[in-house]
């Protein structure tokens, strides 16, 4: 299996969650004790969110991704919905295969037959282009929540989820439930919503798009 290389810290609590899903699936697929390889570089998520464009952001990143090279990864994946969106401008500058989370859950959602999606995730996520055009790519139709759901859609994922803190879960099962009529699955479009909830919390099944990347860069690890 090739060697894993993860760009986390974008927050800390869902690098921890990738981590224990590596284990958690590999436990599952694989014989006992056997566990990829996987390299970590962690950001500074104050200085990530400090800087102040995407291009600083993604020179930062670079620095991860450079780091991750150097120790021999043959596969790496960011561990953030949000960074995505200079996903291609980053897979260009590296000569190690990145796996999209996008495209993963793209993938998974016509898997399970799921046509139109409720995307939630940061502001910048559910607000900017690059996910909704990345899904459409796939033929996914998208529903984005109203703006004062995403504002707080926006502020649990930073103020509380981010932080450990899952005080607005009910709010979050409410908001898919509003829109179950409508859509065929929920999109956890950002790696720390699986944290407050899970498939089965809702009136819909919910795509949580970390265990999702998890598990396409284990197949893309797997590759010969």
């Amino acid at each position: 299996m090739k060697r894993i290389g993860l760009i986390g810290g974008t927050s800390p609590e869902s690098t921890l969650y990738y981590y224990h899903n590596f284990i958690e699936i590999s436990r599952k697929r694989f014989e006992r004790d056997f566990y990829p390889e996987i390299v970590i570089f962690s950001l500074n998520f104050k200085e990530f969110r400090r800087l102040p464009n995407w291009e600083e952001k993604k020179r930062y990143i670079m620095e991860g991704i450079h780091a991750l090279e150097c120790s021999g990864v043959e596969v790496i994946g960011l561990a953030a919905n949000t960074p995505h969106i200079i996903f291609n401008e980053l897979q260009k500058d590296t000569r190690v295969k990145m796996v999209s989370i996008i495209d993963a859950v793209a993938e998974e959602a016509k898997r399970m037959g799921f046509r139109k999606l409720l995307l939630l995730g940061t502001k910048t996520t559910m607000t900017s282009e690059f996910y909704v055009a990345g899904l459409k790519k796939h033929d996914l139709n998208v529903v984005i929540p109203k703006n004062n759901e995403i504002e707080e859609v926006n502020r649990i994922i930073f103020k509380e989820l981010s932080l450990g803190y899952m005080g607005s879960k009910e709010y979050l099962i409410d908001l898919v439930n509003r829109y179950s009529q409508s859509v065929d699955a929920a999109i956890l479009g950002c790696t720390e919503l699986p944290l407050a909830i899970k498939d089965g919390d809702t009136k819909i099944p919910l795509l949580d798009s970390a265990r999702i990347h998890v598990n396409a860069l284990l197949a893309e690890a797997l590759k010969t």
